[in-house]
């Protein structure tokens, strides 16, 4: 595996997987996956966005800080994904799947 410049492993290990679906779990009860990308419609310039969805696939309430974290750590354990286009967090079964940021139900 190569390591990026901090020395953190460019591939993430099944385990940092986990344990991130189980903090976020634990930080967003009821989620099941999350959008992750730098498309905020808030914000003029890139900035990271989360949508959180439910078992149902609801769009659930998060605040903006709780969202701007789990981005910031979804986007850390996937340092080498092509973050110019969004991605899903599907945390059950902890993968990462490149989405389209017209997906219908993902917006807000």
């Amino acid at each position: 595996m190569l390591a990026m410049p901090s020395g953190t492993l460019a591939c993430p290990d099944a385990g940092r997987q986990h344990r991130l679906a189980v903090q976020l779990a634990d930080m967003i009860p009821g989620a099941v996956a999350i959008r992750v990308g730098f498309d905020d419609p808030k914000q003029k310039w890139p900035h990271p966005h989360a949508v959180v969805k439910d078992e149902a696939g609801k769009t659930m309430e998060v605040s903006r800080t709780t969202t701007s974290i789990a981005a910031r750590w979804i986007l850390r354990v996937w340092p080498e994904a092509d973050w110019t286009r969004p991605h899903t967090f599907h945390l059950a079964d902890t993968t990462l799947t490149r989405s389209d940021p017209t997906t219908v139900g993902w917006g807000r």
